[in-house]
């Protein structure tokens, strides 16, 4: 029997996800649009990328995808690239800011 998998767990396994090109985690650069965990733990993640041409976009969805299914009890992961809304600065968190030297 396994626990259901909650948003939040997923948001942690998240965290160990880096653009390599940015030291800053896809929840702290604000990458991270939506996560819905549904009633048989399938997990879907809206994301983008920092720009709309970054090659590295496939292997960061796949590095998500696997992250997530690390997480216990999860069935299935879809992670999709949006870039609706475009992604923006402003979406990086305080955390984040303060990893790339951004805040005063």
């Amino acid at each position: 029997m396994s626990a259901d998998v909650t948003v939040e767990e997923v948001r942690t396994a998240l965290k160990d996800v880096y653009d390599p090109e940015i030291p800053v985690n896809v929840i702290d650069l604000g990458l991270i649009y939506n996560i819905e965990v549904d009633d048989e733990s399938r997990v879907h993640v809206e994301m983008t990328l920092t720009a709309a041409g970054c090659s590295m976009g496939p292997f960061i969805a796949q590095q998500a995808e696997w992250a997530i299914n690390e997480v216990e009890g999860v069935k299935d992961v879809e992670v999709n690239i949006t870039f609706d809304p475009p992604w923006s600065p402003d979406s990086i968190t305080e955390d984040g800011r303060k990893l790339l030297g951004l805040d005063d």
